[in-house]
């Protein structure tokens, strides 16, 4: 059976656009901006990682270390912002539309969520996946906040400083420093 070249096209976009962190010349590149951060990523990573750091939208400090599959998104717009001595543990994922910041010395267990956006979904004419995100604001993990396994933090959050946010939480308003 036979296929149109469309799908073909189609198929290697898609590859390109979701495989490209695998490519040599780009994880060379991504591993050389960790490098000069002194910062270590374990591969594989996720997301626009080359893209946000080329173009100043991903920062990340000295001794942060990124556990394998950790998905770093920030779309067109989205900025991260990730301290020093930051560990992220295999399977988190930060996703940003407008900003998410982490603070130095944080600690975030394996599959983590931390975003500063929501999924639309007002308009019942039209596909959850077409409509778009809203925010409430940034997202912010003040220093040495650890989340345990599978936290979700959703938009416009701040935990405070020192605060342990338990394992499978959902993390909806502000939470203080301790």
């Amino acid at each position: 059976m036979s296929r149109p070249p469309g799908d073909l096209r189609l198929w290697w976009v898609k590859w390109r656009w979701y495989q490209r962190n695998s490519l040599p010349w780009n994880r060379a590149r991504i591993h050389l901006a960790f490098a000069r951060s002194r910062a270590f990523v374990r591969w594989p990573v996720h997301g626009e990682v080359l893209e946000m750091l080329r173009e100043g939208r991903l920062t990340v400090g000295e001794g942060t270390l990124l556990e394998p599959d950790v998905w770093l998104t920030g779309g067109r717009e989205g900025r991260i912002v990730i301290g020093e001595g930051v560990f992220l543990n295999r399977g988190v994922m930060v996703a940003a539309t407008g900003l998410v910041e982490i603070g130095d010395h944080c600690m975030l267990a394996n599959g983590c969520f931390v975003t500063d956006g929501n999924h639309r979904f007002d308009d019942a004419d039209k596909p959850v996946t077409w409509q778009g995100f809203t925010s409430k604001g940034p997202t912010r993990l003040a220093d040495n906040v650890w989340l345990g396994a599978n936290v979700v933090v959703t938009s416009g959050v701040t935990i405070g400083s020192r605060a342990v946010v338990g394992a499978n939480s959902v993390v909806t308003e502000d939470v203080p420093p301790g």
